[in-house]
């Protein structure tokens, strides 16, 4: 049967079906030919898959970033990092960087944060002289900072599937590998620019402009203090959050920026409700292959496969770490979250790595997939904003690319990356 799984998969996958249906259609074909599952289990599984309490952060995280785009809060970051970096060499890619970082706090998403604030920053650097295949890879690195710093989509799942870890830890968790990533490629802007010559600098507008900047970006900057101050002090938990979110997105967007109608409220309802919708048929359809993997004992046959191999926790780390990479090169993040996690979680676990150290690795290691080929969907989204050919696109991305994956073998190396917050926190003992 696992044949039959994994080549109905690849089959599937190989022609063009959309990857949330290869993994029902994959399901499907395996109870189906099995003598022992019963189809019963497939609308079981489907249902189970998304009948959960915490997964409902994700469709209010969601709308939370459509409310704040609408309300034009992201443009009072925008003014605010170009305020405080955009004098730098590199400096309108310092600002992109920055802005990612700052909208990671609401959204949670890369694909949001791409095809929003990031779409943005892009035409920007493109008429202010910018490479355009340059411009658009410093968009698609700095967007994959959104899963990483909390609130986070990706996190909210992968806490679903693993019971060992909760929302609240690994939001701590991906605090600071989040921040090293964004110096990463600021560090990796400043060395492209100074070499080629991508100053554009304009003169430092002086403390008082990025004063005035940071005044005005206050409403949007209060919402990720909202989130984590709520979260990380118990007065509501990650879904609650979500909701929290959704209510100040909405009053500041109304009463403070006055940006969002209430005429516009029913369109970004039906965005949000579009986007939740292709989310979940993903979890849905996820959560039926996971279980079918579990089902047939899959992994347990990798993980004595694995401990054949070596008995030392840092190079099971590591070999796992590499494995995820590489399945992030082929699979969306979502379902390599939902089918993976119940697989490689437990064998980190058995092998004494910390499973929220493991969890964040997880994480980082499964989104820089999204920027690269042949699935990569911030690539998709970037090149379809700006109007760029992918492959060269892709190209472009390489320096971004192994400046983030040094970010990666650093926690790898140093657990305390990941762990030193959720520690501060009690989350670690």
């Amino acid at each position: 049967m696992i044949a039959v799984l994994f080549g109905s998969f690849a089959l599937l996958l190989l022609i063009g079906v959309p990857v949330s249906l290869v993994m029902g259609g994959a399901s499907l074909i395996t109870i189906v030919v099995s003598d022992t599952l019963r189809p019963i289990l497939l609308p079981q599984y489907l249902f189970s898959g998304i009948n959960s309490f915490p997964l409902m952060a994700v469709p209010l995280f969601i709308l939370a970033a459509d409310l704040m785009t609408a309300g034009k809060l992201t443009d009072s970051l925008l003014r605010f990092a170009k305020a405080l970096v955009g004098h730098l060499p590199g400096g309108l890619g310092q600002v992109n960087i920055l802005v990612s970082i700052l909208f990671a706090g609401k959204s949670g998403s890369a694909l949001a944060d791409a095809a929003g604030p990031g779409a943005i920053v892009l035409d920007m650097m493109r008429r202010a002289g910018y490479p355009p295949y340059y411009s658009g890879a410093m968009t698609a690195s700095s967007a994959i900072i959104g899963p990483i710093i909390p609130p986070s989509i990706v996190m909210v799942v992968y806490a679903v599937s693993e019971s060992r870890v909760t929302v609240s830890g690994l939001f701590a968790a991906g605090i600071v590998p989040g921040i090293l990533l964004g110096l990463a490629l600021f560090v990796t802007n400043h060395v492209v620019s100074v070499r080629h010559g991508y100053q554009f600098a304009a003169r430092f507008a002086g403390w008082r402009a990025v004063g005035k900047g940071f005044v005005g970006s206050i409403p949007g900057l209060l919402m990720p203090v909202i989130i984590l101050g709520g979260v990380f002090s118990g007065i509501f938990t990650a879904t609650e959050a979500a909701a929290v979110a959704v209510l100040y997105a909405l009053l500041v967007g109304l009463l403070v920026t006055r940006a969002l109608k209430l005429r516009d409220i029913p369109g970004v309802f039906l965005k949000s409700a579009l986007m939740t919708s292709g989310v979940l048929l993903i979890v849905s359809m996820a959560s039926i292959f996971a279980n079918l993997l579990t089902v047939m004992q899959v992994p347990q046959a990798l993980a004595a496969w694995l401990t054949s191999l070596t008995q030392d926790p840092t190079m099971i780390l590591i070999l796992l770490t590499f494995f995820v990479l590489i399945c992030g090169l082929f699979i969306d993040t979502l379902p390599a979250v939902i089918v993976l996690t119940p697989i490689l979680s437990p064998i980190a676990f058995l092998a004494g790595i910390d499973p929220l150290h493991f969890a964040t690795l997880f994480i980082v290691a499964l989104v820089l997939g999204m920027i690269t080929p042949p699935v990569g969907p911030v690539l998709f989204v970037v090149a379809a904003v700006g109007k760029l050919r992918v492959e060269r696109l892709a190209r472009a991305v390489l320096p971004m690319l192994i400046a983030q994956l040094v970010v990666l073998a650093l926690m790898v190396a140093f657990p305390a990356i990941s762990l030193y917050v959720p520690r501060l926190l009690g989350h670690v003992r």
